[in-house]
């Protein structure tokens, strides 16, 4: 469904309905969705939400503040920010923990590596100076593209000309470090522009330390049929940017001569 359209959460809520997902903004158009709203539509089912704020970061948005009763992180992205260990956060009330995590944990025995949980801690030290870096490089380079001839759209949370700007001006603290870019020469076009950066490295990660690039349609959402990667918003041309801590300049230079060989 739709995580845009309210009515369409009332619609699939169901009897047997315990649990409803979002990611906001959403991988990889970076739609982005009224998670106060969902939560009381969530709620008022007697439903739980669970929110994936990864793209947002716990600086920019805080899903618990908004009505939500889970957050999920994919630490590998912001939190470890060096491409070097995988994990994952969960947070929610003690009670939710005592009773559904813990339990699970002594019952099925997943654990992350004291090595990779190290990594982790030491990272946390330096999200806030890495993910307002990258932020603010983000913003920068999307001024500067938005109106880019070879550029059908450009899709950025911090702009006000996001289709969910005032959702934007009301549940996060600033813009994301990930950009949408979505050329208009299509598939052909994005690959020779991925092919000529020089700065950018082509990734599926996110919120490294590097810049990185990927080309969903045929990676993270290749398993998608046409129709619904359509819909999704997930075009042929379409790449997503995360930004890294290179100087800005460098990458906006990286980023316009490859656009125009694209």
């Amino acid at each position: 469904m739709d995580g845009r359209d309210l009515a369409a959460w009332r619609a699939a809520v169901r009897s047997e309905t315990k649990t409803f997902f979002l990611e906001s903004p959403a991988n990889p158009a970076l739609e982005v969705v009224d998670i106060a709203a969902v939560a009381e539509i969530a709620h008022a089912a007697g439903a739980m939400l669970v929110v994936d704020n990864v793209f947002a970061t716990p600086l920019w948005q805080r899903p618990l503040e908004l009505g939500a009763d889970c957050v999920v992180y994919s630490a590998t992205k912001h939190i470890d920010g060096q491409g070097r260990c995988l994990g994952g956060v969960i947070l929610s009330s003690q009670d939710f923990i005592d009773t559904h995590i813990h339990t699970y944990l002594r019952q099925t025995g997943p654990a992350l590596s004291p090595f990779n949980a190290w990594i982790l801690l030491k990272s946390l030290e330096t999200l806030t100076v890495r993910v307002e870096r990258q932020t603010q490089t983000a913003a920068r380079l999307a001024d500067a593209l938005a109106n880019h001839p070879r550029l059908m759209r450009l899709v950025y949370p911090g702009r006000p000309d996001h289709p969910q700007a005032d959702i934007v001006a009301r549940q996060m603290r600033a813009g994301s470090t990930l950009i949408a870019l979505g050329l208009s020469g299509g598939k052909a076009a994005a690959f020779r522009m991925m092919n000529a950066l020089r700065i950018v490295e082509i990734s599926n990660n996110l919120g490294d330390a590097k810049s990185l690039i990927t080309h969903p349609a045929t990676t993270t959402h290749q398993r998608f049929t046409p129709a619904e990667r359509a819909a999704m918003g997930v075009s042929d041309g379409l790449l997503r940017l995360s930004v890294g801590l290179e100087h800005p300049d460098d990458l906006l230079g990286d980023l316009a001569q490859a656009l125009e060989r694209a």
